[in-house]
């Protein structure tokens, strides 16, 4: 299956008092037509600033330094303004996590979702409001036709996300990056979404990159995950198969963590330590520090490596953590 996006050593930093913030480092993935890619992560990993890279959203004092991003075999990083802007809201679209981020508050929703439509295809206002109304149902916005007339503060958290969700879906795009729109969401309408998401992948061939922190949604929506931590990607491998026997520590605290894999009344297993700031990023593998099975060799950087067709970032991998 021939790739729809290629990202290839992607890196993104941001120049501060600090120093340079490397956000992305050497960061690597595909995506396939109709496959869902779930990136996941604790936050500071990297995550979002990956998604925006793909898309040329990055602002001063960020910038991408390095790297490919190839959509549909076009390149994207170093592309005119232009371009990239035809891209989006069109053949890509991003449903960011703050709704806010997505909807001006002082023009209706009507106003925005028709003109989302026409700036990309050339249809009558009338076809462009049906279909405005057709995906505010889609995503369970009930009445539909009232609330195209009505602002975004009228809105609860909740439906002001939907209605984000349904305007990156309103010009049918061949790729979404979704920055973990259902956080606001409560369980039924997440589910709900999921659904749509996964029945829109199918019927349209769209590719899906879902970013998140919860590895139950990735276990339930996603074909591969690829784990960051401290900007680089760690482990990445069809879904079951990382979640079902994983090859980094990392991922392995990520599963140790989730309440559902505890038994009740045992305290949670914890990844101990917290994410390290990308201005201190300790030398060798930046995860070593919070490991139980680091060793002198951790102080190197790890290459990466391929077992049993998964991607690797580690000079330990579990299943080889006995030998000497």
């Amino acid at each position: 299956m021939s790739a729809l996006l290629e990202v290839e050593r992607l890196r993104t930093e941001f120049s501060t008092r600090e120093g340079v913030l490397r956000a992305v480092d050497d960061v690597s993935f595909s995506v396939a037509a109709g496959e869902v890619l779930g990136l996941v992560g604790e936050s500071g990993s990297g995550k979002s600033v990956t998604g925006f890279s793909i898309i040329g959203l990055v602002d001063p004092p960020g910038r991408i330094a390095g790297g490919s991003v190839r959509f549909e075999g076009v390149e994207l990083v170093g592309a005119p303004e232009q371009q990239l802007r035809a891209l989006r809201g069109h053949r890509i679209a991003m449903i960011f996590q703050d709704p806010m981020m997505t909807l001006n508050p002082v023009l209706r929703v009507d106003t925005q979702m028709i003109e989302a439509v026409v700036a990309h295809d050339r249809v009558s206002q009338r076809a462009a409001r049906e279909r405005c109304r057709d995906v505010l149902a889609r995503v369970g916005i009930a009445s539909p036709e009232q609330r195209l007339l009505q602002y975004p503060h009228q809105f609860s958290g909740g439906m002001r996300q939907r209605v984000a969700i349904a305007i990156a879906l309103l010009n049918r795009p061949g790729l979404i990056i979704a920055d973990e729109p259902t956080t606001a969401l409560d369980v039924t309408v997440q589910g709900q979404i999921l659904y749509e998401m996964q029945l829109l992948v199918r019927e349209s061939g769209a590719a899906l990159i879902w970013i998140t922190h919860d590895l139950a949604v990735v276990a339930g929506l996603a074909d591969r995950v690829a784990v960051m931590y401290a900007g680089r990607v760690v482990e990445q491998g069809p879904v079951d198969a990382v979640l079902d026997a994983p090859l980094h520590p990392y991922t392995r605290g990520l599963l140790d963590s989730v309440p559902a894999n505890n038994l009740p009344g045992i305290p949670l297993r914890q990844i101990p330590g917290m994410t390290p700031s990308l201005a201190n990023l300790p030398g060798g593998c930046a995860f070593r520090e919070r490991c139980g099975l680091a060793d002198a060799r951790c102080a190197e950087d790890p290459e990466p490596s391929t077992i049993d067709e998964r991607f690797v970032r580690c000079v330990r991998p579990l299943r080889a953590a006995a030998s000497p």
